[in-house]
């Protein structure tokens, strides 16, 4: 329990980093949220493949590291939001990068 807190934790902080960096580009997009998942699901990927059994990767990597850096709730928020605001583009461009290139971002990093 204290392997999935602490790496919860410094995950979170890597993602506050990420995405206050990200607002000093004031880009009207959530590029920060997109990078991060995406990053998340290859470095999951690479970690599923090579340590398939050690408790210490599934515990702090997996589940706490990158369950605390990944951010699953921020995008469907984002893409809620450009629902409501009808940014119709966006949300298709977002949510195809969103969930296609994470799924194939996973699936490259099981394959190095």
């Amino acid at each position: 329990m204290i392997l999935v807190g602490f790496g919860a934790s410094c995950g979170a902080l890597l993602r506050y980093l990420f995405t206050y960096l990200w607002k000093q580009l004031q880009v009207d997009w959530p590029g920060a949220t997109l990078l991060i998942n995406l990053t998340g699901a290859f470095c999951l990927g690479i970690l599923i493949h090579r340590f398939p059994t050690s408790q210490f990767t599934i515990l702090f990597w997996e589940t706490g590291f990158l369950g605390g850096y990944t951010t699953f709730s921020t995008l469907n928020t984002e893409l809620i939001a450009m629902y409501n605001e009808h940014q119709w583009r966006s949300l298709i461009i977002y949510g195809t990068l969103s969930y296609l290139g994470g799924l194939s971002l996973a699936w490259l990093g099981m394959q190095l």
